[in-house]
């Protein structure tokens, strides 16, 4: 069996370098996407669901009410199951949301109601490093005569945290 000369090793070290360079970056990426995939689909999923509750008493529309941050505490650097009935509170029935596996963040959702407008707010805390340190997510709707909407954009607070 023959030894790699001095070139044919460079080139070889060359191109695992550069195979590196390109993996490493990507794999962080995706990483940190597939972690930010929950505080994102969770509050969209409570969006739609609020939007939906809302159209369905036109034309008085309300949200349903306020939900405390649930689980209360937020996990600190862990997924974490949820107590039993954590999700049994009446707005995250009405809602259709909760976790039947382990998750990282905590949800909370505020509703709040004047004579002409209703508005909600759905709120994702997550503490994914554990360093005590909490990223914040959030996602506003409001319904009126006309109709119940998401409100565009998501409000992002330390999304890597």
């Amino acid at each position: 069996m023959r030894s790699l000369t001095p070139v044919e090793a460079a080139v070889a070290f060359a191109l695992g370098g550069s195979v590196l360079a390109v993996a490493i970056p990507e794999f962080v990426r995706g990483l940190h996407a597939s972690r930010l995939a929950e505080p994102v689909d969770g509050l969209r999923r409570i969006a739609a669901s609020a939007v939906s509750v809302a159209a369905a008493g036109l034309p008085e529309p309300a949200f349903p009410p306020s939900a405390p941050l649930t689980p209360p505490d937020v996990p600190r650097g862990v997924r974490a199951d949820d107590p039993p009935g954590a999700w049994d509170q009446p707005t995250w029935r009405a809602l259709t949301f909760g976790f039947d596996h382990a998750h990282a963040f905590s949800f909370s959702f505020e509703s709040t109601r004047s004579p002409s407008l209703a508005h909600f707010r759905a709120t994702a805390h997550g503490d994914l490093d554990g360093d005590g340190v909490v990223s914040t997510f959030e996602i506003e709707g409001e319904a009126d005569a006309a109709g119940a909407r998401i409100l565009p954009g998501m409000y992002v607070d330390r999304e890597v945290e």
